[in-house]
């Protein structure tokens, strides 16, 4: 069974997911970010668990998730643009209102997939095995340095300084998804999904 880098996350509306995918392409025409978001592939998402697991225990954990449906908020609130800066730059992000049930959604999905992660990742666990020592990271230190207290959601736009970028007021959840990680932590392909 071959272990892959997962992300469980919430995948926005159409138009939530046009507007990140329009503001990423802004970065990358201004300050060549690598990260390059799209409708198939390199998914505009919001992290609720990352780690490692057995690629063939994952319709067995999407049964379990299933139940968590229920409680999944189906809107979410931007309240800001976020800078953060990391060994490759300054990294510009859609801040996600940390309500208490997506705090509550969060919390249940890490104590649900704890058991089935790993958290001993190599390269060859991501997309096209290859992640740069960031990515690696992210994933070995997500549940002490991202989880639970530290949960912190947003929605990744890319390298570079974003300015002027009027956020809409909401946006609707499209899906409750398990996706394998790409570099940069980014969502490449779906594995298992629901739909909201």
């Amino acid at each position: 069974m071959p272990r892959i880098a997962v992300d469980f996350v919430l995948l926005p509306d159409q138009a939530m997911t046009d507007f990140v995918i329009a503001a990423n392409a802004r970065l990358v025409k201004k300050f060549q970010s690598e990260i390059v978001l799209a409708h198939n592939g390199c998914l505009p998402h919001i992290s609720l668990a990352m780690g490692c697991i057995d690629s063939e225990k994952i319709p067995s954990l999407g049964l379990l998730l299933e139940s968590l449906v229920k409680i999944t908020p189906k809107h979410l609130r931007p309240v800001g643009i976020t800078k953060s800066l990391s060994s490759a730059g300054v990294i510009s992000s859609v801040l996600i209102e940390r309500s208490a049930d997506l705090q509550n959604l969060h919390e249940k999905i890490c104590n649900t997939v704890k058991p089935f992660f790993t958290f001993d990742v190599t390269q060859d666990m991501f997309v096209q095995c290859r992640a740069g020592r960031p990515a690696l990271l992210w994933v070995k230190n997500y549940l002490i340095e991202s989880a639970y207290e530290n949960f912190s959601p947003h929605i990744t736009l890319g390298f570079g300084d974003l300015e002027d970028c009027r956020l809409p007021p909401d946006f609707a959840v499209s899906r409750l998804a398990v996706c394998r990680l790409a570099d940069h932590c980014t969502c490449a392909k779906i594995l298992w999904f629901v739909d909201m």
